[in-house]
């Protein structure tokens, strides 16, 4: 079944009731020893439609990981049904790989001590890519992700933000359908996670890629997912926009104002000053309001030498969900 055939049919990727559960051991006593078992992905349900780009984000150890394991045929489910470009990824794991990509930000698929252009043909070899569309394909994300003066450079060379674009590059040389991004920027700093988002909201808009995207950042989601999904102790918390997620789980953005000189608290419309240190204050605004007319507000009022903007923090956004039943029952 193609791309096309999948988008006029169903999704791209379901999960029905989907569990997987591990029996932990420990101790108990001098002797005994107990058994328990511990959910890591417990029940989750949801689609995804071809072409779409959704955020899966969670605390640590929420089940993110155990859910892209199983997703990819690594991890076999306890229980449920899960489907991936139509088939079960566990039972047709090697048929499943030459239709989706992964990138693990911490991670590498590259071979450390060959050059970036050796490792890439090493791929083009393992998935069997025609040559023409391989050359074709190189050379395109050589030029989106200006990799042409490192493709002879061996990888371990390559600094952080290099070597992921040669990540994800490696993972779409043979044209996968889903792309599976596993903490893509971190470490990476302010112009290669740039770089990296531009490129990956083209290779989402032009190629109809679906981009399943895991991350502690709520840059990424902001730039790159129409959609997110909120996982926390292996259940589904939320899944909507991301606006709707900051209002369900009122979350606030906070501007960092140094003024030229100390003043009391700024007042200004939309916004609420939280803390004052000397010439230093930080005004907190919900999530989901544009910090443009707040910035221009204090701008206009007060005479400031520097501005920051400081994100909500994911595990907080999450916490403030799951502690609301009227939220989290919609998902349970």
């Amino acid at each position: 079944m193609d791309r096309t055939e999948l988008q006029q049919t169903e999704p791209i990727i379901q999960l029905e009731e989907l569990r997987r559960s591990f029996v932990v051991r420990g101790k108990a006593g001098r002797v005994l020893r107990e058994k328990r078992i511990v959910h890591a992905v417990d029940g989750i349900t949801a689609s995804i439609n071809v072409g779409e780009a959704c955020g899966y984000i969670g605390a640590n150890g929420a089940g993110k990981s155990t859910t892209i394991k199983m997703l990819t045929g690594i991890l076999v489910p306890t229980s449920g049904r899960l489907s991936v470009a139509g088939v079960d990824p566990s039972r047709d794991r090697v048929a499943l790989t030459r239709r989706i990509g992964v990138v693990f930000g911490q991670r590498t698929t590259l071979w450390w001590d060959l050059p970036l252009r050796d490792s890439f043909d090493l791929l083009r070899r393992i998935y069997r890519i025609d040559v023409a569309r391989y050359r074709k394909n190189l050379a395109t994300f050589t030029d989106l992700l200006e990799l042409g003066d490192l493709l002879d450079t061996p990888v371990r060379q390559l600094s952080l933000g290099q070597r992921m674009r040669g990540d994800i590059a490696a993972a779409l040389l043979h044209d996968p359908e889903i792309l599976y991004l596993d903490e893509p920027t971190i470490g990476l700093d302010i112009v290669s996670k740039g770089r990296l988002r531009e490129f990956l909201r083209e290779i989402n808009a032009d190629r109809g890629v679906t981009v399943l995207l895991t991350t502690h950042d709520l840059q990424d989601i902001e730039q790159l997912c129409s959609r997110v999904m909120v996982i926390d102790h292996g259940s589904m918390v939320f899944d909507g926009p991301l606006d709707v997620l900051h209002r369900s789980g009122g979350a606030t953005r906070t501007l960092v104002v140094d003024l030229v000189d100390e003043a009391p608290a700024i007042v200004v419309p939309g916004a609420v000053v939280k803390r004052v240190e000397g010439p230093r204050q930080w005004l907190s605004f919900p999530a989901d309001a544009s910090a443009a007319p707040l910035v221009a507000a204090v701008a206009a009022s007060y005479d400031v030498a520097d501005l920051s903007l400081l994100e909500p923090d994911i595990e907080d956004v999450i916490r403030e969900i799951y502690e609301r039943p009227e939220i989290h029952s919609q998902f349970s």
